[in-house]
């Protein structure tokens, strides 16, 4: 393997990811719907108060916006991260609708720091970590945007962990490579475990392949 190879694989699943939520940012409707009560018990796990700045990762077009504006009020801070331009097109026509002028959006790679480290009150990602290529790096990069004390809240996809639901296992993962380009070689919650201080899955559903999580990195 060359030295830049690893680059070069990089940046090939950054640009399936980049085009896979392009396609998908017209297809969101129904998904934002399905998933409305599992987001919020995710946004709720941060427990953000108002005039909290907080990062939410992954934000497509903007599902979290309302209810994070409802946490952070008109005196917070919205920064909503995303790779795919349309999504975030998406999400800007959403705050614009709304008149919400305490929301920034950026376009990034969430496995390159991208904000200055103990910026934020609290993050939220729903789905989005499992979609990168490198888990660990994103992990991390959340980790030092948080302030000491801060709560990192997950709604986020696995395999069924256990029991004989695992016979279905191939069809999940068949079906999670094709939707979201999912990252099957590294496990959210284990390299939540390796960078946070509490890590807890509080939730679970369809035979454990949804699970909300929090992680909470430590006061010094």
């Amino acid at each position: 393997m060359t030295p830049d190879e690893p680059d070069r694989e990089h940046r090939d699943a950054i640009a399936r990811s980049r085009k896979r939520w392009d396609f998908w940012s017209s297809h969101w409707g129904l998904i934002e719907q399905d998933t409305v009560d599992i987001r919020r018990e995710a946004v709720a796990q941060v427990t953000l108060e108002p005039g909290d700045t907080v990062l939410d990762l992954g934000c497509g077009p903007g599902v979290n916006f309302e209810m994070l504006r409802d946490a952070v009020g008109a005196d917070g801070e919205i920064v909503g991260v995303d790779l795919s331009r349309k999504m975030l097109d998406r999400a800007r026509d959403r705050v614009v609708d709304h008149g919400w002028n305490n929301v920034t959006l950026v376009q990034a790679d969430a496995t390159r720091p991208i904000v200055k480290d103990e910026r934020f009150d609290g993050a939220v990602a729903t789905t989005a970590v499992s979609a990168t290529p490198s888990v660990r790096s994103t992990i991390e990069n959340v980790h030092h945007a948080l302030r000491p004390g801060s709560r990192f809240g997950l709604y986020e996809i696995r395999l069924v962990p256990a029991g004989p639901g695992r016979v279905l296992n191939p069809l999940v993962r068949t079906f999670y490579r094709r939707f979201g380009n999912w990252n099957a070689d590294e496990d959210v919650f284990e390299e939540l475990r390796r960078s946070f201080d509490r890590t807890e899955i509080v939730r679970t559903f369809a035979l454990g392949t949804n699970y909300v999580a929090v992680a909470e990195k430590a006061e010094p």
